[in-house]
């Protein structure tokens, strides 16, 4: 019998820590993990709570254990061929009976006597006699002592002879506070141990009377599901969608759809904080969750906001004692840092006087009074404590670009190889039609034709070749944010500090392999009585020409980072994934073998999500004010969602395919050709995509060894249809959605999800503050025109003067660029117990022989990629990865230490 020491779990305190504690571990099953102790394949670290509270909220942290005394045998149900059976229940509980007594004495009472949990084990199967589900056996778990930091729980029952596997237990929490349950074991049975990993908060009847369901770590398809299971089995998945009526409390457990219709506040007379609906003909989204708040008075279609955004009550960890540093940190960011940076900077319009100020930020940083020591708390990575007077000041670490070269943002070479190797390498594509010419209607735009001409193309670079050799030869690239952004111009120009273009950026690929840009062509549309205006830029040999090129860099960099925080990363990851998550909870058992497969894959995001919506993405948040195109960047977003967006295309190889930055091959390597050889962030993501695939080929294979059981899935096909006709219902109707008939369509479908959550996600985010961390690189805003759109008046004048006083003056403020500044700090760290792809195994994928070994063929193949990476940068004639003060690239690298690395590949979308 298993040691029951080994399933202690401790409490967590209900008070925030302001410390950096490392994220909840969810188990496969949907709940969060068991300690490391009870799962011998998980190597974690243990944390020490403090006291237990229950103010609010009983957080038992428990585990159940169940022993049978006598095997039992026989199959008759008679009294006499009875066993005994045994629960040991272990909680960490210093100063349990006072926090008890002062919460409410109902529950001291109740906790004293034995009657604060219900168990009811459910059989597996039926009885033969009557046809009907056997009789749950009930017993209530009952404290009989304390040791050190323990209270123990034991409870003593009959198991008739006959009784047969259990296959599920019930709960019923009879405290009026929520409890965590972690898990239960049962020890005897001739099948045993049995596990449950619960590991998920059990609401207080008195808010709702339904027991919980708990199912074994054993998988079953549906139709394999056991007699005595389906409609318990059914009945779970109904609680889990709800009836679509109502405000959604805190303690449910309910996943239904909206439409993005919170991100405003129309009934805020003050600011122009309305904002369009998204997710409708007019601005197609995807869904997230539904919260059912009020509406808006001056508003039906949009929602009220509140102080906290409703997500299921086990998609919520911060207030679990394993809590995402990350999400408490941005968290902290965002409510407490960022307000005071704008008392503390006071002028929201004053930018960097001169670049040695830039620098500031990195050596003394900013002041922060002595009363707003708070900082050193929330921001311990940051905020450093100044020797003179002992002051603190917000200190920030620099990046590793700049450790390595300070001047690289500088630098042409490094401009181009970012977008093969930096934070955005999904946006660069071939030129694969000239001459280049917008399809924005003429009538309202002007001229569609470009302004980068063969002549100009063919002496920038320097007569190598013509510009029919170049296309044909595929050396042309673009990066194309033209017929994006134009329809925007207008509107922006009329927010206060701030302007935007649509621009077109091209770049030569070199014979060593190296892209070198060669025009940046820049237009506004005609607006009130001024025509239309484009300019095309170029790196020439004079100051002016210099001068005027970096300058539409720094516009390009703009446009570049706006369009992947709100399309690469934002829309792309987070956003698109959220309905594959509410349809797998709403349509997948937690006894699905596909649910399990996934559900590591889906941790955190809907709870990032949310705080996303509340500071972020929402009216007046972090995006709009500090990023293009400002108050029209979420609507931009599902612009891009409405032209961009296709699900067959998120996978990595279809992706590089509809660039044109690789073609099929089925000689080559991963059976694709790119078209520029040295390009990182393909060269190792296609690892990465056949190492999953690879993975998700054994585990379909496994449970779905006939073609058919595919198609006849029920759960699989509604889950499928569910995400396309809800989740994604405005492009419900595209011809493109995969259908699900085979193993082959699955596992193509099951790579595409997960390579999004964990392979994209982490291309694009992990590498943030790295790149961005110092702004020059990365503007995330331009603040003024380009000073020969109006040569006439005086900006004009300025620049020639004092050029270097323009391009600060286009650059972010001092507030917007200290802000986002410590947010991808933020964003960019790994917590201490960060979840990385193909580490740990799932419990009931380690109960599976068969699945265990090809998860530890998974784990090693991405143990491999590290080597190659490893090599791979070491290799100086890759020059797009590697070379002088360049920073190397390691984003895919599957593994990372905690903090900022600008490695690891986690399982989810978790910050």
């Amino acid at each position: 019998m298993m040691n029951a020491s080994s399933h202690l779990h401790r409490l967590s305190s209900t008070q925030p820590s302001s410390s950096l504690l490392p994220k909840p571990f969810i188990l496969s099953h949907g709940r969060r993990s068991p300690p490391a102790s009870l799962l011998p394949t998980r190597r974690r670290r243990r944390r020490r709570s403090s006291t237990l509270e229950f103010q609010g909220k009983h957080k038992c942290l428990l585990s159940v254990r169940a022993s049978v005394t006598d095997q039992v045998k026989g199959v008759k149900t008679s009294k006499e061929n009875a066993s005994s059976a045994k629960a040991i229940i272990r909680a960490t509980a210093p100063g349990l009976l006072s926090n008890l007594v002062s919460a409410n004495l109902l529950d001291a009472y109740q906790y004293w006597v034995g009657k604060t949990l219900l168990l009811e084990f459910v059989s597996a199967g039926i009885d033969s006699a009557t046809g009907l589900e056997k009789e749950t056996i009930k017993v209530y778990a009952k404290r009989v002592k304390t040791e050190n930091d323990e209270v123990i729980y034991e409870c003593e029952f009959k198991v008739p002879a006959g009784f047969g596997e259990v296959g599920a237990i019930l709960v019923r929490n009879e405290l009026h506070q929520e409890m965590f349950l972690n898990n239960i074991v049962l020890d005897g049975f001739p099948n045993s141990p049995i596990h449950f990993n619960c590991s998920s908060w059990v609401h207080s009847m008195y808010d709702n009377p339904s027991k919980r369901i708990f199912f074994s770590n054993k998988s079953y398809l549906p139709n394999e599901t056991p007699t005595g299971l389906k409609k318990l089995r059914e009945t779970e998945l109904e609680n889990l969608r709800g009836n679509g009526e109502g405000e959604r409390e805190k303690f449910d457990r309910i996943y239904d759809y909206d439409t993005y219709n919170d991100l405003g506040e129309p009934d805020n007379s003050s600011e122009d904080l309305a904002r369009p609906l998204l997710g409708s003909k007019v601005h197609p989204y995807p869904r997230r969750c539904r919260t059912g708040r009020p509406r808006s008075e001056k508003d039906p279609l949009s929602e009220t906001r509140s102080s906290s955004m409703y997500v299921p009550r086990d998609e919520k960890f911060e207030d679990v004692k394993l809590s995402s540093f990350g999400v408490r940190t941005l968290k902290s960011v965002l409510n407490a840092v960022l307000p005071a940076l704008e008392v503390i900077l006071l002028n929201p319009k004053l930018g960097f006087p001169h670049f040695t100020a830039i620098d500031t930020l990195f050596k003394e940083g900013i002041p922060v009074p002595k009363d707003k020591n708070f900082f050193q708390l929330l921001l311990p990575r940051l905020v450093k404590i100044v020797t003179n007077g002992g002051d603190e000041a917000l200190r920030f670490e620099s990046p590793e670009m700049v450790e390595r070269d300070k001047f690289s943002w500088f630098r042409d070479e490094e401009f181009s190889r970012q977008t093969l190797a930096g934070l955005n390498p999904y946006s660069l594509q071939l030129v694969t039609e000239w001459p280049l010419k917008s399809k924005l209607d003429p009538e309202i735009y002007g001229s569609p034709e470009s302004l980068i001409t063969t002549e100009l193309v063919e002496r920038e670079i320097r007569g190598v070749m013509t510009i029919d050799e170049a296309l044909k030869q595929k050396k042309m690239f673009i990066l194309d944010y033209h017929d994006l952004l134009l329809p925007y111009v207008s509107k922006v120009r009329e927010i206060e500090g701030t302007t935007l273009y649509g621009s077109r950026t091209l770049f030569f690929l070199t014979i060593e392999g190296t892209l070198r840009p060669i025009a940046i062509e820049l237009t506004r549309p005609p607006i009130g009585d001024k025509p239309q205006w484009k300019q095309v830029f170029t790196s020439g040999w004079d100051g002016t020409s210099c001068w005027l090129w970096r300058l539409a860099r720094a516009h390009v960099c703009a446009h570049d980072s706006g369009y992947h925080q709100l399309v690469i990363h934002w829309l792309r990851t987070h956003c698109c994934t959220e309905p594959y998550i509410i349809a797998a909870n709403r349509q997948l058992s937690a006894m699905h073998p596909i649910y399990r497969l996934l559900h590591p894959h889906f941790r955190y995001t809907m709870e990032i999500n949310a705080l996303a919506r509340q500071s972020l993405i929402n009216a007046g948040g972090i995006i709009e004010s500090c990023f293009s195109p400002g108050k029209y960047a979420i609507e931009l977003s599902s612009a891009a969602y409405d032209q961009l967006w296709r699900f067959d295309m998120e996978a990595l190889p279809a992706d590089l395919i509809r660039r044109g930055m690789a073609v099929e091959d089925p000689k080559a390597e991963h059976g694709l050709k790119l078209t520029i050889e040295d390009y990182p962030f393909a060269n190792d993501g296609l690892i990465l995509w056949d190492a999953i695939k690879q993975w998700v080929r054994d585990y379909v294979n496994h449970y779905y060894p006939k073609p058919s059981l595919v198609e006849s899935d029920k759960e699989l096909q509604d889950w499928w249809t569910e995400v396309r006709t809800k989740g994604h219902a405005d492009k419900k109707d595209e011809p493109w959605w995969p259908v699900l008939k085979t193993p082959k369509d699955l596992v193509h479908v099951l790579t595409t999800i997960i390579w999004v959550a964990a392979g994209h996600h982490a291309a694009v985010n992990f590498g943030q503050y790295v790149y961005a961390g110092y702004f020059p690189n990365r503007p995330t805003i331009a603040r003024i025109n380009m000073p020969t759109e109006d040569p006439v008046d005086d900006e004009y004048k300025n620049f020639l003067r004092k050029p270097e006083f323009a391009l600060l003056k286009c650059f972010p403020s001092k507030i917007q660029a200290t802000t986002v500044m410590a947010v991808l700090d933020v964003l960019s760290s790994h917590s201490p117990d960060e979840e990385y792809l193909g580490d740990q195994t799932e419990p009931s994928w380690a109960e599976n022989p068969v699945i265990k070994a090809a998860f530890e063929r998974f784990n090693g193949r991405l143990k491999e990629l590290e080597g190659i990476i490893d090599e791979r940068n070491t290799n100086l004639n890759l020059k797009n990865r590697t070379g002088a003060g360049v920073v190397p690239y390691e984003l895919l690298k599957p593994f990372s230490k905690p903090g900022v690395t600008g490695m690891g590949v986690p399982n989810s979308i978790s910050i």
